[in-house]
């Protein structure tokens, strides 16, 4: 399954071509993972104003090179490693991948300290996806009364990543199964967990993910093109 197609212009424009298929509602986050810094400030003058790394070491070096880009909110949306917990906390205001109890925990008890708390999201798989962390939705359901607890976690919402090779109905199936999981849980009315934001769908599928209810899409290579390996 694929909805990408490559969009002509510059970044610039592609930016613009996308803004005008999307939702009010719906925030655009650029993924620069690999990203020259040129390119992003051609983003950033083009509207962006949300950013997002897979990793810490590269975000915290492309902070220092931005930093009179005061209005910019930092997205981590890669597997957080346990040891990278105190840094990710200082540099991003929100955290996309939770992905289990363990590292929920160990946020909260960090975030404790923090003057600014981030924005978070658990990460849920409502398929079966070997390559993927994350919760199923039978376990996150389990986990939700030890979730709850984490009052540090600032939970705004889930967060997926679909396995490869959907068909597109199948991928807007998943989506609504997470969309509906938010549902769920919102009707609990658990204190410490909210459901305002969904972040579902990257280059591939985000049209997929803007017709099940997303609230936030993870668009790189559509922006900026296929990153160097």
């Amino acid at each position: 399954m694929t909805t990408f197609s490559p969009l002509s212009g510059t970044i610039s424009e592609r930016i613009q071509q996308i803004r005008q298929t999307l939702p009010a509602s719906v925030r655009l986050i650029a993924v620069t993972k690999q990203v020259p810094i040129a390119a992003m400030r051609e983003a950033y003058a083009a509207g962006v104003r949300d950013f997002a790394e897979s990793r810490v070491q590269e975000a915290e070096a492309k902070q220092m090179q931005l930093q009179e880009l005061t209005d910019v909110t930092w997205h981590l949306i890669g597997h957080l490693q346990s040891n990278k917990v105190q840094k990710a906390l200082e540099c991003f205001q929100w955290i996309h991948a939770i992905d289990d109890l363990k590292l929920a925990q160990r946020l909260n008890r960090l975030a404790a300290d923090q003057p600014q708390k981030p924005q978070t999201l658990l990460q849920v798989k409502p398929l079966p996806d070997p390559n993927k962390y994350g919760w199923t939705i039978a376990d996150l359901l389990n986990d939700l009364p030890a979730l709850n607890q984490c009052e540090h976690l600032n939970v705004r919402g889930l967060m997926t990543i679909l396995p490869y090779g959907l068909s597109a109905a199948e991928a807007v199936a998943a989506f609504q199964q997470v969309h509906t999981l938010a549902n769920t849980i919102r009707d609990q009315h658990l204190p410490h967990i909210q459901m305002q934001a969904l972040s579902m769908g990257m280059s591939d599928d985000y049209s997929l993910a803007v017709q099940a209810g997303t609230t936030m899409i993870r668009l790189g290579r559509i922006l900026f093109g296929d990153r160097v390996t």
